[in-house]
């Protein structure tokens, strides 16, 4: 066989390395279309997953937590907590009522009030 020829080694590794770019070159678009937004698209964005928060707060007197924003839901709902309970969380830098921290009024405004009792 001559160098020309399509069957020499030299043809057939370029023909393999240029098949082997092709493919990743198409992997690389195909993800990068899968994540794009287009506006007015059927597809909507993904919701970016929040951080779950993470709060303490003072009951009878006493520290208590780590509390998940559906634990201080169910102390709501108990009355384990009202406005006046004080509250802290990762990053303030002191205990406040749980009035002031909008990050705990926001559980608070979500809660339903319990049933009326029939």
């Amino acid at each position: 066989m001559n160098d020309q020829s399509f069957f020499s080694i030299d043809r057939l590794v370029e023909f393999g390395m240029s098949a082997a770019i092709a493919q990743q070159m198409v992997s690389s678009m195909n993800q990068s279309m899968q994540q794009m937004y287009v506006p007015g698209s059927i597809q909507s964005m993904p919701q970016p997953v929040a951080p779950q928060s993470t709060f303490y707060v003072a009951i009878d007197g006493q520290q208590a937590g780590p509390f998940s924003e559906q634990e201080v839901a169910r102390l709501v709902t108990t009355k384990r907590i009202n406005k006046d309970t004080l509250g802290w969380m990762p990053g303030m830098p002191a205990w406040k009522p749980v009035a002031k921290i909008p990050a705990i009024l926001k559980v608070i405004a979500l809660t339903p009030p319990p049933l009326p009792a029939s």
